[in-house]
């Protein structure tokens, strides 16, 4: 496989294609299929920018020298650390202009929104005190692949925020912390090594377990919370819900958690478009 797909690590993409989906649902048969259209574009392309970013700062730190999950461009020496950030800040630069359109279409907030997510991106493990080595990465996650993408979509189509819209961005949020959570519960020894205190690492590998499975929980509560009888539909990813959280309850480590990540990013497609039919017949 071409390396600059691996590099853009395609089992992280669900989490920025869920929250689109789920909210143009919400919004209904006067959805706008171009601004939608552009919100997509705008969060695949942020979630590759930050896959990019990720890879290029934990090289350079050193932080990515021993590691167990998929194979890292800069160290593993697959590409230089120059041509990695540059596919970063390209991949930032893409998602920058379907932002500043759909702010033209709507808001000039959503040029604010762009810059903040964007800072966001390059602080997690970028510049000298990156806030995802320090246990913050998770509730990061929540939200920008969650509350900001979920309803930011939802403005984008409406030019509204509703309390419904910040509900249907829960389990978007909870969803996208659970791929970072089994991430990080994977990486946690290393990661303890190399003093990258995630909140895996301060918490510990039991309570980082427990944490995944609150988290698919959440997913499944708020989704019932909309009191939108059709989303119970959701429930029929619980099966699957439970398959995965057994097996991250049930001790094993490194190697083993890696088809876990692929699991619970095919749990989010899954249960966002659940959400998303349910919303849509309502």
């Amino acid at each position: 496989m071409n390396k600059w797909i691996l590099g853009a690590r395609p089992r992280t993409l669900p989490a920025a294609i869920a929250p689109v989906v789920v909210a143009t649902a919400l919004v209904g048969a006067d959805f706008n299929w171009f601004r939608a259209a552009l919100a997509l574009k705008v969060a695949v392309w942020l979630q590759i920018g930050v896959n990019f970013a990720n890879d290029y700062s934990d090289g350079v730190k050193g932080t990515d020298a021993d590691r167990v999950g998929p194979v890292r461009l800069v160290a593993s020496g697959l590409a230089t650390a120059k041509s990695v950030k540059a596919a970063a800040f390209i991949s930032f630069a893409i998602a920058s202009v379907a932002g500043a359109w759909l702010a033209f279409l709507t808001s000039p907030l959503l040029i604010l929104v762009g810059i903040i997510s964007i800072a966001a991106a390059w602080g997690y493990t970028g510049g000298k005190n990156p806030y995802g080595y320090r246990g913050l990465g998770e509730l990061s996650v929540f939200l920008f692949f969650g509350v900001i993408a979920t309803m930011g979509t939802y403005y984008a189509q409406t030019e509204e925020l509703t309390l419904l819209s910040f509900i249907v961005s829960i389990p978007m949020g909870a969803l996208s912390c659970a791929i970072l959570a089994v991430n990080n519960l994977r990486d946690r020894p290393k990661d303890e090594l190399v003093g990258k205190r995630t909140v895996a690492v301060r918490i510990g590998d039991q309570n980082a377990r427990r944490m995944y499975v609150a988290l698919l929980a959440l997913a499944h509560v708020a989704a019932i919370a909309t009191l939108i009888p059709t989303t119970l539909l959701t429930l029929l990813a619980l099966p699957m819900s439970l398959s995965i959280s057994r097996q991250v309850l049930s001790g094993i480590s490194g190697k083993e958690l890696i088809p876990l990540l692929g699991k619970t990013g095919k749990l989010q497609m899954f249960f966002s478009i659940l959400l998303a039919v349910g919303l849509g017949i309502q």
